[in-house]
């Protein structure tokens, strides 16, 4: 099975977003700013539409383009939370946010989640999780604290472009430490008796968890 071929066909049958939504993501990959992907996006909209959740927590908001997909398609009002740790990207968001008229349901905290999770006392009934991988395993303490009951975790890019296959010595050496610690994340969330875990292909991978 061609695997490429077939993503794209999946893609091609999700339809296009709203036209701010279709530019903000053209300009993203115009800046190579990465957002994320067409299978994660519809797997969201679903999600949402099954959910219908009033908090969301976003860790990862590079320059907002899944925080505000998910305020646009949310079928009941929601307010979001979401973090972002790279200054140059934080200014592009909170202009994206105004322009889509959905500054005053975000709130964009600035700086590391891993200070910043401890702070927060919300329960969240949606984590959408979409930052440094390699700090995965540092969230997801924080995230179990603040995911209400029958709230649903959402992980992406934990396939690491196939390479979670590999041993650790078929990455290249820079990518190891994040190798082991994705390994490790996809290891704790899917045996956590907390939760129930089902890890996708959808994309570059995510892991969908709904906490009991």
């Amino acid at each position: 099975m061609d695997q490429e071929r077939l993503s794209v066909f999946i893609g091609s049958l999700s339809g296009e977003n709203t036209q701010f939504l279709e530019e903000l993501e053209r300009q993203a990959h115009s800046d190579y700013v990465p957002v994320i992907r067409r299978e994660t996006q519809s797997l969201l909209k679903v999600l949402l539409q099954i959910k219908r959740p009033a908090r969301i927590l976003e860790i990862g908001t590079a320059v907002g383009f899944s925080a505000i997909l998910m305020h646009t398609y949310c079928p009941v009002p929601c307010h979001i939370t979401t973090i972002e740790n790279y200054a140059k990207r934080i200014p592009a968001a909170r202009e994206n946010f105004r322009k889509a008229g959905c500054e005053e349901d975000i709130t964009l905290l600035e700086g590391d989640a891993a200070q910043i999770l401890p702070a927060l006392e919300d329960a969240y009934d949606l984590v959408f999780m979409d930052a440094a991988k390699g700090q995965y395993m540092v969230f997801f303490r924080e995230v179990m604290r603040l995911l209400a009951p029958g709230g649903i975790l959402v992980a992406d890019n934990v396939l690491q472009e196939g390479d979670i296959l590999e041993s650790r010595f078929g990455v290249t050496r820079r990518n190891r430490t994040i190798h082991s610690r994705m390994r490790e994340f996809l290891h704790t969330v899917c045996r956590d008796e907390r939760l129930t875990t089902v890890v996708l292909s959808d994309g570059d991978g995510v892991t969908v968890s709904v906490r009991k």
